[in-house]
């Protein structure tokens, strides 16, 4: 069986990948541990193994969970597992790769030669609500209708206002990600749109890239980011393991 955390010793899956030979990689794994794979019938994990304590998502766990992944991603396709799997021992991790081998295969064969790009745009002003107020008339006429100096607004007013302005917000946000999405589409393989983490990002997509085709995608990030004013602040970051673009619901058990 696979969990989060082992009160055991166990050991640690970092990533699946297409190969038939068992092998070591160094010791670069979490808390300088060896990474080695553990391969069943074409497909390998790769693994290290985990004292018995709980490994915490710390910055120096992260790198390693990522310094793995980025050497990996170096030789071959892989799939990146989420931080903090960790099975009972080798036969468990055989038993994951037996059960699961055909998806495995399928969601190899979907990231082979590609790699994830990152990009997120946001609004880069001072207040995003005055920011809104002044570049769209009808939030400017709840906002001096609502909120002017004439009374105190009432909280129903400022709810009024709140939900206009979010509604104003996310269809602005669909019209810039459409237009962004337009010229990427054409060096990408697939675009995701991640949901954004607060008012100020515009969009927060993970593209699916080829990775003889970077230098092409950041181009294109580029002419998109003509297309609008100083406002717009635009920053890419990759190339990843594709994390957005691994689809796997893990069978854990032959019943399952």
């Amino acid at each position: 069986m696979a969990k989060r955390v082992g009160k055991r010793s166990g050991i640690y899956l970092y990533a699946v990948v297409a190969d038939s030979e068992e092998r070591t990689y160094g010791a670069f794994g979490i808390n300088e541990s060896t990474v080695y794979s553990i391969s069943d019938g074409g497909v390998a994990a790769v693994v290290s193994d985990v004292p018995n304590v709980k490994i915490r998502p710390e910055r120096r766990h992260l790198a390693a969970h990522h310094e793995v992944l980025k050497r990996l991603m170096a030789e071959s396709a892989v799939l990146p597992m989420s931080f903090g799997i960790i099975a009972d021992g080798s036969r468990a991790v055989g038993r994951i790769l037996s059960l699961n081998r055909k998806a495995f295969l399928e969601q190899l064969q979907r990231v082979a030669g590609k790699v994830e790009m990152g990009l997120r745009v946001v609004w880069d002003v001072p207040n995003i609500f005055e920011y809104f107020v002044n570049t769209h008339a009808e939030l400017r006429a709840a906002r001096d209708r609502f909120l002017g100096t004439h009374r105190e607004p009432t909280q129903e007013d400022k709810i009024e206002v709140g939900r206009m302005f979010d509604r104003i917000l996310n269809e602005d946000r669909d019209a810039y990600t459409g237009k962004v999405e337009e010229v990427l589409s054409r060096h990408c393989y697939e675009i995701r749109q991640n949901p954004c983490r607060n008012e100020r990002e515009v969009m927060n997509l993970a593209c699916l890239v080829g990775r003889e085709a970077q230098e092409e995608f950041e181009s294109a990030i580029f002419v998109a980011a003509r297309l609008f004013d100083n406002n717009f602040s635009f920053d890419y970051n990759g190339p990843w393991a594709p994390h957005n673009f691994v689809d796997l619901d893990l069978r854990l058990s032959a019943d399952h």
